[in-house]
């Protein structure tokens, strides 16, 4: 019997280039994990670094174990630059 596929995408953005989107079928029941490492977004990007990896489905921060469904957006996130609190608060001084 055929493995059952479903519809998912993985996203990622860089400060050049706003989405990259990986349109993709995977086996239902795969992982973020697993999403993630077939979308080839891992070798086209060495600035992502498997260790210090943060995602989310749909803007919803999870873990790399979570079961997608039908139709999911997993998302990679890339770490912040600036603390946005203290962003806020030297912009907050200098008024």
């Amino acid at each position: 019997m055929a493995e059952a596929l479903i519809d998912v995408e993985v996203a990622y953005a860089t400060p050049e280039q706003q989405v990259i989107v990986v349109a993709m079928k995977i086996a239902e029941g795969a992982t973020v994990e697993h999403a993630i490492k077939a979308s080839g977004l891992l070798d086209h990007f060495p600035e992502i670094v498997w260790a210090d990896i943060k995602v989310g489905v749909f803007g919803n921060v999870c873990k790399l174990d979570q079961p997608l469904r039908r139709s999911d957006r997993v998302e990679i996130y890339r770490p912040l630059i600036h603390d946005p609190k203290e962003a806020r608060r030297q912009r907050a001084a200098k008024s």
